[in-house]
Formats: structure tokens, sequence, C-alpha cells
């Protein structure tokens, strides 16, 4: 027969399960709208290059609504479509964060560093890498014509994707 303090542990134990539950719902809401941040390009490069996709950079300022646009109506969407499900890799850098990361060659910085290197001034930039950090198409600088936008996104995404087809695989050592 159940006791009252085992009946108070049971309670105790699915209102922390409820509440575990509910803090990955939360937060599988939030990241929905969110791109992941980079933190080592030299890795995620890699990895895209030897995948052959794309490896595209969202250079963003904090609670920019420009920025946000970009991000959520284009970029987040876009790894959804049917057209790019899979095959696009998206990280995003903050211009103004001191937040470390990797530079493509290996090298520690920090995010408003790296957008500095890559001398960026207004945001939103979206950048398309290869390997090592290798231009695949024009960076898109601003919010241009917001009916375009996606056009402009559209023609430089599959620019850089038929670059890294027509490339013979990249080798790894073992």
């Amino acid at each position: 027969m159940p006791t009252k303090h085992n009946i108070a542990r049971l309670r105790l134990i699915q209102l922390a399960g409820a509440l575990i539950i509910g803090l990955f719902c939360q937060a599988g809401l939030a990241q929905g709208n969110a791109l992941e941040t980079a933190r080592d390009l030299q890795a995620e490069s890699l990895l895209a290059t030897q995948r052959k996709l794309p490896l595209i950079v969202l250079y963003s300022r904090h609670d920019f609504k420009f920025c946000e646009i970009v991000r959520l109506e284009h970029l987040v969407p876009m790894l959804q479509q049917a057209r790019f499900k899979n095959r696009l890799i998206i990280r995003q850098i903050n211009q103004d964060s001191d937040q470390g990361m990797v530079d493509f060659g290996g090298r520690p910085t920090t995010q408003a560093q790296f957008s500095a290197s890559q001398k960026v001034g207004f945001v939103p930039v979206v950048a398309f890498y290869g390997a090592n950090g290798e231009s695949l198409a024009a960076p898109i600088v601003g919010l241009r014509l917001a009916d375009f936008y996606q056009g402009y996104l559209d023609e430089a995404t599959d620019k850089s994707i038929a670059r890294l087809t027509a490339q013979p695989a990249l080798k790894t050592s073992r």
C-alpha cells in the first residue's frame, strides 16, 4: 500500500518530468526560429565541402530589424523547403558579439573580430562559402528589394551548389 511519502515523491517526480519536457519543447520552439551560431568555421566548411553543401553565413547584429527579416522570413524557411532540405548548412555570426569562434584557418577569434576581418560593415550580409572560406557566390549585402530578395538568395545558393558539385570530391586523411 502506497504511503503519503511515496505518493508525494511520485508527484514530485511527475512534476519534475513535466517541467523538463516543457523546457525542451520551449527550447525547440525558440530554436525553430534560430540559426545555429558559427563556432568552428574550419570544421563546418570541411564538413560542408565533403558533403558538397554550401556553408551559408548570415552576418547579423542583435535586435536589428532587417537581420531578423532575413533570418526569419528567408533563411530559416529555406532549411524546410523541399528543394533545399538537407542541402544547406547555415550559420549566423553576430557582428556585435564577443563570443569566441574558430576562423577558416583554425585560429581562435571572436564573432566581432571575424566579421571585421571579412570587411563586414553594413548588415545583414549573407555569404556563401566552400572549403577554407572560398567564396562560392557574391555576398548579398543588405535587404535590397524585399520582393526580389528570395530570388537573389535562391540564385546565389544554386550557384554555390553548382560550383561545389562541379568540383572533385575532397579527400580526407585518416
